[in-house]
């Protein structure tokens, strides 16, 4: 299954990125591999650039590393479609696409969720890349809407907001996602 998040910018897990019919179909120029696997055989396809990007779907995983250069590889990626993949398409993946979001479309990474659960409700990054994306936005806006709260479930990220007119930089509520 492949996902539209934007008209340049898709998300899949690994199989439809070695599909070529997928990637004819949609005009995909630039793939970005977050699978982990560095021996993948793409279809050739003249104009089809791939990049790697070697992280493991671990917590302790240093994928903001790769929050910069892949973002920017999207947003210059002008030629046709970017195809964003890992795995499952779960984890790894919508972690980069989030991180492209809060720094090329200026969203918040609450709304840069939103953006691409909407597209594709099973994504899941793991605490670790939570925690990476939070220090990402406080980096990117000098502040955070989304943490991370102990629950019986472990350790999950909540949405944060302000009241309006209460001029405080702390969160007024956070509610699980």
């Amino acid at each position: 299954m492949v996902s539209q998040v934007s008209p340049g910018l898709l998300l899949s897990g690994l199989d439809p990125a070695l599909n070529p019919s997928v990637l004819s179909s949609r005009n995909i120029t630039l793939i970005v591999n977050a699978s982990g696997l560095e021996d993948v055989s793409y279809p050739q396809r003249d104009g089809l650039r791939v990049l790697h990007v070697p992280v493991q779907d671990q917590p302790h995983a240093p994928l903001r590393l790769y929050f910069d250069l892949v973002g920017e590889r999207i947003h210059q990626n002008q030629t046709g479609r970017t195809l964003v993949h890992c795995s499952a398409g779960r984890s790894r993946s919508p972690t980069l696409v989030m991180a492209y979001l809060m720094r090329f479309e200026a969203l918040s990474l609450r709304r840069a969720h939103e953006v691409v659960l909407d597209q594709r409700p099973f994504i899941r990054p793991n605490a670790g890349f939570w925690r990476q994306l939070m220090d990402y936005e406080r980096t990117l806006s000098g502040r955070t809407t989304m943490r991370m709260a102990r629950t019986s479930s472990g350790v999950l990220p909540e949405t944060c907001g302000t009241l309006q007119g209460s001029g405080d930089p702390e969160p007024d509520y956070c509610v699980n996602v």
